[in-house]
């Protein structure tokens, strides 16, 4: 069977930057599941595998555009110093957990000011960044009832990372959440 819209797909994956640095990778005999067609992977991934069949094997690069977007300068903003954890020494680089209206999400530091604010990033962490996929396709076949219905309801709860959508343009076109 090949990959089409609607089916349930599993592979075995490694993702790397042009660095070479991992990101991220299935776990041995873990392969990631997913329902074609409903955003739950990013698109230029999606994309790329459609019409390949158990057993494909592959180096997938996937632009900018097709995952998490492209930087947008819209999404520094200027917070309080007094925002942060009053014990922490706030620098560029740091990573903190935010709540928004749809959940927690990341936000990078990306400058500590001397008017008692603290420049972050919203954009997501991938954003800008061209992804390499190792892709190995382990199974293609109609989904079950389960399945479905499970893929299904996520794409209501938003994505996790604070947006939804309302504004997704916050988290690019890969994040689910539009």
């Amino acid at each position: 069977m090949n990959i089409a819209d609607k089916l349930y797909v599993a592979i075995d994956y490694t993702l790397t930057l042009d660095s070479g640095q991992e990101i991220d990778k299935s776990p041995a005999g873990q392969p990631l599941g997913f329902i074609t067609g409903l955003g739950q992977i990013i698109p230029g991934l999606e994309k790329a595998l459609m019409g390949k069949a158990a057993g494909y094997n592959s180096k997938i690069v996937v632009e900018p555009e097709d995952a998490y977007g492209p930087v947008k300068d819209n999404l520094y903003q200027d917070i309080p110093r007094n925002q942060f954890p009053g014990d922490v020494d706030v620098k560029p680089g740091m990573a903190f957990e935010a709540q928004g209206p749809h959940g927690p999400f990341m936000i990078t530091v990306s400058q500590v000011n001397d008017n008692d604010t603290v420049t972050v990033d919203l954009n997501h962490p991938m954003a800008g960044k061209q992804l390499h996929f190792d892709v190995n396709v382990v199974e293609v076949r109609e989904p079950s009832a389960e399945e479905l219905a499970q893929a299904t309801a996520s794409l209501n709860s938003g994505c996790g990372c604070g947006c939804g959508p309302d504004n997704a343009d916050v988290c690019g076109t890969g994040c689910n959440c539009g």
